[in-house]
């Protein structure tokens, strides 16, 4: 997985690289167990400062997206943790990105296609098992 972070963003690099990984994972570039760069490997690659990364894995962890072990080091959760329901967040994000396209010249149809664009792309699929 190639991770290109702009630094002339507003968005801070921990927040890129985490929503590159989260990315990685839904389309899978990243697969269930893989092992992930070290922070020092990754901090080098990218030319960012190391507590980056940490902080980028950290939030990673909390979330379920990738599980850290010291002798190990980090790797893609088998699956994801279960914790509180999503769906909030998400309806909050969505509201923004919706509000952003609309002020754009979007209309409903065009995003929509545009979703459903994006959305045949990832290949995770949440199992049961």
């Amino acid at each position: 997985m190639i991770i290109s972070l702009q630094l002339d963003s507003e968005t801070p690099l921990y927040e890129q690289l985490r929503n590159q990984i989260v990315i990685g994972i839904a389309t899978g570039e990243l697969a269930a167990q893989e092992k992930l760069p070290t922070v020092r490997q990754l901090a080098d690659d990218l030319g960012i400062n190391t507590m980056t990364v940490n902080k980028a894995y950290s939030l990673l962890k909390q979330e379920g997206y990738i599980v850290i072990d010291r002798r190990h080091g980090a790797k893609v959760s088998p699956r994801p943790q279960e914790g509180p329901d999503p769906s909030p967040q998400l309806e909050k994000q969505l509201q923004l990105i919706i509000a952003q396209a609309t002020i754009q010249g979007m209309d409903q149809s065009r995003f929509q296609t545009l979703c459903s664009q994006i959305f045949s792309k990832m290949t995770y699929r949440h199992s049961n098992a």
